[in-house]
């Protein structure tokens, strides 16, 4: 099968805001961001390198863009028209359109994802790379799909590292509300949840997320279903964790507790700080008390403790 390349060339106050609405319609994308080089350049001391290559330097003009693939068939051209209503409000500067032959395509993907820890104890690894694991590693085994996510995002990062601190014995029935590629339904499941279940409201996404959990594994543990919080879902939770966008878990906050045991755990992110007082104060009506707010770069997640329901 055969693909087609897009990517979309943005100003950098755009930029998170369109990954982020990308990855909740399912689609995996890769972030050219020159920021990332000058965060790099800044940290020079905490790599191994003594300078540079210009060609690479070059890099640090460029327009921030956004790369993604879609499928060649009609139902990926659907999925393009449904992705350009859905942005048609952001600033997109120039947007690239061009098919790759699926050999391609894979070899593309490859290049740009590697082992990388994203938290104190997991690490999100492609099957293809070799990682020494250190004791203590809980490593996640993924392979690229339509919906693949390296994790490295901070509102993922920050998702994590709340699972770690929150999911513990007798809380260990999590709901993962919009799972994407299952990273964090396979994090959960590494943390010591004895049963999990991912809900994704994109089918495409469903199967790469259930190809994810297999190949850790861990397919007696998570289950994954299409399928929408406010539509006939009936599960009851001691975690629920949502890593979307501040709309989404504005709206979908009043149904999450209905989905808890008294207090049980509401973990939420994909939110920019910029929304953050609006969500948490939405979060508080819903019947929650806040835990704790942590932050990365323009990012946020809410701990949430359910006191409302139950």
């Amino acid at each position: 099968m055969d693909y087609t390349e897009v990517r979309l060339y943005t100003d950098q106050d755009s930029l998170d805001l369109l990954s982020c609405i990308l990855t909740d319609m399912g689609i995996g994308v890769i972030v050219e961001d020159p920021r990332d080089l000058e965060d790099l350049i800044n940290k020079k001391q905490d790599y191994e390198w003594d300078y540079i290559d210009k060609s690479v330097l070059v890099t640090a003009k460029n327009t921030p863009r956004i790369l993604f693939y879609l499928e060649d068939t009609l139902e990926g051209l659907e999925k393009m028209e449904d992705i350009f209503r859905e942005i048609e409000i952001l600033p997109i500067e120039k947007v690239e359109i061009k098919s790759v032959c699926d050999e391609n395509w894979k070899n593309l993907w490859k290049k740009y994802f590697k082992p990388i820890k994203i938290s104190d104890r997991i690490v999100v690894k492609p099957t293809w790379e070799a990682y020494a694991a250190k004791k203590g590693d809980l490593v996640i085994e993924i392979d690229p799909g339509m919906a693949f996510g390296t994790g490295s995002h901070p509102t993922t990062t920050l998702c994590i590292r709340l699972l770690e601190k929150y999911l513990m014995p007798g809380r260990d029935r999590v709901l993962d509300i919009g799972c994407g590629s299952g990273i964090l339904s396979i994090g959960a499941a590494l943390l010591g949840a004895k049963e999990v279940l991912g809900v994704e409201i994109d089918p495409q996404a469903c199967r790469v997320a259930e190809n994810n959990v297999k190949q850790n594994g861990l397919d007696k543990v998570i289950q994954i279903i299409k399928g929408d919080l406010t539509c006939g879902l009936d599960y009851i939770a001691n975690i629920t964790v949502a890593n979307l966008m501040a709309d989404l878990v504005m709206q979908l906050s009043k149904d999450i507790g209905k989905h808890l045991v008294k207090n049980g755990i509401y973990i939420s992110s994909g939110i920019l700080i910029e929304k953050q007082e609006q969500v948490v104060s939405t979060i508080k009506a819903s019947g929650f008390e806040i835990l704790e707010i942590v932050e990365e770069d323009e990012w946020c997640a809410v701990a949430a403790r359910n006191i409302h329901y139950r």
